[in-house]
């Protein structure tokens, strides 16, 4: 295991929640939880990323990204990352080919946003990460059209996870994808940033 990298044990399942963070938020935190219970996962990793490849305007400083989101974090099921970071990589399908390599036995369980979803098929090798392991899905009761309209929804309806079997996804061969409404704090980074509340 590399330096500076989270420890986790062969068989252990986690989930990996891929984001800039500008700022983390209770938001986060709260589909975190949701995600540990409700999938039945031993960890959830935020990966704080140095950058959005499909954003032109970069984030904040990764430091400082990492600093607030670890002020947050309290729950020792929850580890705040700078995996990509360490490992150089700036695509998700990067990202994961590493951890597969770094992780062998390690079950992992992506996990997104229904508004993430909805673009889902804009990503670099999206099909792949679909076929690479199972997705979990959670979103604002309401956001249903979203995830039902989505183009990656749409061409792995037939995957689809029914919401009473979300906790053996982790366990169930991809492609696998879970959709879950979850109801959740009613805030956003964009929000944040528009507020003044977090200068860069």
């Amino acid at each position: 295991m590399r330096e500076g990298l989270p420890y986790v044990r062969p068989g252990m399942t986690v989930g990996l929640f891929g984001g800039s963070f500008d700022p983390a938020h209770a938001g986060h935190l709260h589909v975190s939880r949701e995600a540990l219970k409700r999938f039945d996962l031993d960890r959830v990793w935020w990966l704080v990323s140095p950058g959005n490849p499909l954003k032109t305007r970069g984030p904040a400083p990764i430091e400082r990204r990492l600093s607030h989101a670890r002020s947050l974090v309290s729950n020792p099921r929850i580890t705040v990352t700078d995996i990509e970071a360490q490992l150089g990589t700036r695509y998700t399908g990067q990202t994961l080919e590493a951890l597969f390599s770094l992780y062998p036995g390690v079950r992992f369980v992506w996990l997104m946003g229904a508004d993430n979803l909805a673009g889902f098929h804009h990503w670099q090798r999206w099909d792949w990460i679909m076929q690479s392991l199972p997705i979990g899905v959670l979103a604002r009761p309401g956001q249903r059209i979203s995830a039902r309209t989505a183009k990656a929804a749409q061409i792995y309806k037939r995957w689809k996870v029914p919401s009473a079997s979300a906790r053996g996804l982790a366990f169930m061969d991809a492609p696998a994808w879970c959709f879950l409404n979850v109801p959740m704090v009613d805030i956003s980074s964009t929000e944040i940033r528009a507020r003044g509340e977090w200068g860069t």
